[in-house]
């Protein structure tokens, strides 16, 4: 639902000095400003107008250029909680491909669609060995609920916080305003040998993770 808005009226005054008399000449700008808080959704990400006004921070704009976690490079581990409420490691899966992808929050749009597309290929990323894991800031509950309505067979993990998501530098949209969306592809020793960034694509890069693996 769009938010309400009101409408003010500022009026600039300039003196505009002429012989052999002053004119003062006023100058009328409209502003149209939000008179409620509401959601939006924008590509896959709860978007509040808090979020949208205020200001970058020069961390923000740093982790918008550089990615922590590069083609070529181990991956860093960590342990996160399934959408059941148990730790997972990421070094659980080494001996077997991965396709790990970080996606901004359950429900919206963009990530419904990305979740639904990864569940529709899983049978082939199991045919190809690998494992495909999701993860967001959402709590494990908000998974489980979301797993459970959309059918899920694979791993979601909470990333409370974000600290993973920072640890490995996963780059923001709209200048550090929205989570990224973004997808690494690990190979059996969990070395990145695929990064995409599809925030304003969430499917497309499933087929091609595919053929990757299929390739490798």
């Amino acid at each position: 639902m769009a938010a309400s808005s009101s409408s003010f009226t500022l009026c600039n005054h300039t003196t505009l000095h002429t012989l052999p008399q002053r004119k003062t000449l006023v100058t009328k700008t409209h502003f149209s400003v939000p008179t409620k808080s509401s959601e939006s959704n924008f590509f896959g990400s709860r978007l509040t107008h808090s979020s949208y006004l205020s200001p970058v921070s020069s961390s923000s704009l740093k982790s918008l250029i550089f990615a922590k976690v590069n083609k070529g490079q181990a991956a860093p581990d960590f342990t996160l909680k399934d959408q059941n409420g148990k730790p997972v490691s990421l070094k659980k899966y080494k001996g077997k491909p991965v396709v790990l992808y970080f996606y901004p929050a359950d429900e919206s749009p963009g990530c419904t669609k990305q979740a639904c597309a990864f569940r529709d290929s899983y049978e082939k990323f199991k045919k190809a060995g690998a494992e495909v894991i999701g993860i967001s800031g959402d709590d494990s509950a908000s998974h489980k609920a979301f797993a459970s309505k959309y059918k899920l067979p694979y791993t979601l993990l909470s990333d409370e916080g974000n600290k993973v998501r920072k640890d490995w530098g996963v780059p923001g949209d709209l200048f550090g305003a929205l989570p990224g969306r973004q997808t690494y592809v690990l190979d059996k020793n969990g070395v990145v040998q695929l990064i995409y960034n599809n925030q304003f694509q969430p499917e497309k890069h499933i087929d091609e993770t595919l053929k990757f693996l299929k390739a490798a």
